[in-house]
């Protein structure tokens, strides 16, 4: 058999676990998020509120680069858990740490106003960038 076929054949597990481990870790880390926000964010996006839209959208890349890079850095499943969960706390304390530091948060989300929006989205991103450089090392 060819040895790329065969490379293929072998990895493909182990890309499918470290995928849907890494997928189920994300999902839990949007879930927390949800419960640790001051404001319901599916409500308001539902009612077409583009500034929760938006802060909910930078939420979920934030979650998603560390745990991208804890996957790509990874050797092997247990690597990939324990990096990613120490990525998420640090993700979710810096993102309740911007909602306190920036005033009136919640009520200017539920307003749609788009400027608290981008400015959130910015430090959710940044902190991301960051914390995913120092999980790679």
């Amino acid at each position: 058999m060819d040895p790329i076929l065969q490379s293929l054949l072998n990895g493909f597990p182990t890309l499918l676990l470290h995928f849907s481990v890494t997928m189920a870790m994300l999902g839990i880390g949007i879930w927390v998020y949800q419960l640790i926000t001051p404001w319901d964010e599916i409500k308001l996006i539902r009612q077409g509120n583009s500034a929760a839209a938006s802060s909910f959208a930078g939420a979920i890349l934030g979650l998603a680069i560390p745990l991208a890079f804890c996957m790509a850095t990874s050797v092997g499943l247990l690597d990939i858990i324990l990096w990613g969960l120490v990525a998420l706390v640090i993700q979710l304390l810096a993102f309740r740490l911007a909602d306190l530091l920036l005033k009136d948060l919640p009520k200017r989300i539920e307003a749609d106003e788009m400027g608290a929006s981008i400015l959130v989205i910015a430090v959710k991103l940044s902190v991301a960038f960051i914390n995913a450089a120092a999980i790679a090392g």
